[in-house]
């Protein structure tokens, strides 16, 4: 079997990962709390980062009108499945394509994370600004106009006396590097094509 396959294999293969290991974690510092509350953020599920932290960070987010964070979300049973079909068409294409099908999954597998990425931005927002108006506590912008409570997507954050953090994990780095070694089965498909 060509190098370029084997490569184009072992990415399509790297995102399975994403059902053992968290895909993020959201992560919020604060002085009453010793130990940060945090959440790992599966393809399918959130989990507590230290015992019965969604618990906490719930009862808190209550106060200022928050939803509480759910067992489940639509997307929840959408990327598992996403998940499942990208790997098997990954690897029909590492063994039966020509090379140029391996760019073809970098590309879909760019997009659908894009696309992952924007729909988490979008939940976040909501999370952060759809609040109860009767909210036991309320605060407002220097503007006057309502305080959002938005996580960031990516990195670190001031939000009242919280510092929140965003991070991508273990799963979304296997889940890169599966799509950063079907390009690089492209380029060694390429170079093995030119020398046959």
């Amino acid at each position: 079997m060509k190098k370029s396959r084997i490569i184009m294999l072992l990415g399509a293969i790297l995102p399975l990962a994403l059902f053992l290991f968290p895909l993020w974690k959201i992560t919020l510092e604060a002085p009453q709390y010793p130990t940060p509350l945090g959440m790992h953020i599966y393809i399918n599920d959130f989990a507590d980062a230290n015992p019965h932290d969604i618990k906490n960070i719930n009862i808190m987010n209550h106060y200022v009108g928050m939803k509480y964070i759910p067992d489940a979300i639509p997307e929840f049973k959408i990327f598992p499945a996403g998940i499942l079909i990208t790997t098997v068409i990954g690897l029909l294409i590492g063994f039966k394509a020509n090379y140029k099908w391996f760019l073809g999954w970098f590309v879909l597998m760019v997009l659908l994370s894009a696309a992952g990425l924007y729909d988490f931005y979008l939940w976040e927002h909501d999370y952060g600004h759809n609040l109860d108006p009767k909210a036991i506590m309320k605060f407002t912008n220097p503007d006057g106009s309502v305080m959002g409570f938005q996580p960031p997507l990516f990195g670190s954050k001031d939000i009242l006396n919280f510092r929140a953090h965003s991070y991508p994990q273990l799963g979304a780095y296997f889940l890169g590097l599966g799509i950063g070694l079907s390009l690089l089965a492209f380029f060694i498909g390429k170079k093995e094509a030119k020398k046959s």
